[in-house]
């Protein structure tokens, strides 16, 4: 059973003038679709190809060996689920047990925000900023390349922070990206679902 590309959980110009439609385009029609197909390529013929993304992720993860196949299918998972880390009209403020949280942890959205942006600045390269659940406590980290946080830490959101999610609409104004990420598009609801889940 071939891996496919996901559908976009929202038209490709929902998230203008933020993220235009042709970074959406490039972004989630290339790049995302791919991983899809490099993956699929990678895993033909194997016992991977029947497995779930998430067993091959997991099965591949440190083998030297099979670094191509998690660089895909890594890439896959990530991206799939900063798709839906964002959504039209997103931004405002988190409520309930997810801006309890924050408001503990960060001291409020603002704290949050600013930490997180750095996070995502100080990234050499290419590569995700995340927020995090580990251990019961909120925290930001980051990853290179296709990396992501390993179990048992649960991911709540993401931003890409490659170039191509953002370079057509910023240039190479990355901060700025990751502040229009909060203040316009991010998913509060995902990230408290995956907060409860």
């Amino acid at each position: 059973m071939a891996f496919e590309l996901p559908p976009l959980p929202w038209a490709e110009d929902a998230l203008e003038p933020v993220t235009s439609a042709r970074t959406i385009g490039f972004h989630y029609g290339k790049h995302h679709r791919a991983y899809v197909d490099n993956l699929n390529k990678l895993v033909a013929g194997t016992d991977l190809e029947s497995r779930s993304l998430e067993e091959v992720i997991a099965a591949v993860a440190g083998d030297p060996a099979k670094v191509g196949v998690f660089n895909n299918a890594a890439q896959v998972w990530n991206h799939t689920f900063f798709w839906q880390s964002q959504k039209p009209g997103g931004g405002g403020a988190p409520s309930g047990p997810l801006a309890d949280q924050i408001a503990a942890t960060f001291g409020g959205l603002a704290g949050l925000v600013e930490q997180f942006k750095a996070a995502a600045g100080g990234r050499f390269g290419s590569g995700w900023a995340w927020l995090v659940a580990d251990a019961g406590a909120l925290k930001i980290v980051t990853t290179p390349n296709a990396e992501m946080p390993a179990p048992p830490v649960k991911p709540l959101l993401t931003c890409d922070v490659w170039e191509h999610a953002y370079y057509l609409d910023f240039q190479n104004r990355r901060p700025d990206f990751v502040q229009a990420f909060f203040d316009s598009l991010v998913n509060w609801d995902f990230a408290a679902r995956n907060l409860a889940g």
